[in-house]
């Protein structure tokens, strides 16, 4: 899990900077935790799995989300993904203050069996998605379908 622990990481991505700092934060420190989470969202610099968004105390969750918007990932849900079998589409899940990565996505159980759902990167001692979320359900996740990537539906978990 990654640990807001060190604002300082340099990352590329939208550098439009907030209109007014969050409460008890100056404009630089609030930039700078800004840069760090967008490092967590675009996964270019740190790797996206499960990421505490707790910093020195302050839950961020809504600058989490504010920059997740900026990045081009809107709520959502998985069965209003636009993914067909053989694709995926990254996305964010929330839960409480910990943000989960991972991808919707068709998994393939027999030719003639498929389930499009969001499972998360983080796996569990099984080697499976550890936090799955079904088309059915109307959980919000946060997704960025300009980003969507080919997969290799036979061997999702590869991914």
């Amino acid at each position: 899990m990654y640990l807001l622990r060190d604002p300082r990481s340099q990352s590329p991505g939208n550098s439009t900077p907030p209109k007014d700092s969050a409460p008890g934060m100056s404009n630089q420190s609030e930039e700078r935790l800004r840069d760090a989470l967008r490092a967590v969202i675009d996964g270019r610099t740190v790797k996206r799995a499960k990421h505490d968004l707790m910093y020195e105390g302050r839950n961020v969750v809504s600058l989490f989300v504010e920059e997740m918007e900026r990045s081009g990932y809107i709520p959502t849900a998985v069965g209003d993904v636009k993914v067909e079998p053989g694709e995926r589409v990254p996305a964010f899940y929330l839960d409480g203050t910990v943000a989960y990565f991972g991808w919707v996505f068709w998994e393939q159980f027999t030719s003639w069996k498929i389930r499009k759902l969001w499972g998360s990167v983080v796996k569990n001692a099984m080697g499976d998605w550890d936090i799955q979320i079904p088309a059915t359900r109307k959980t919000v996740i946060y997704a960025n379908q300009s980003l969507k990537l080919e997969m290799d539906i036979e061997h999702p978990p590869e991914f």
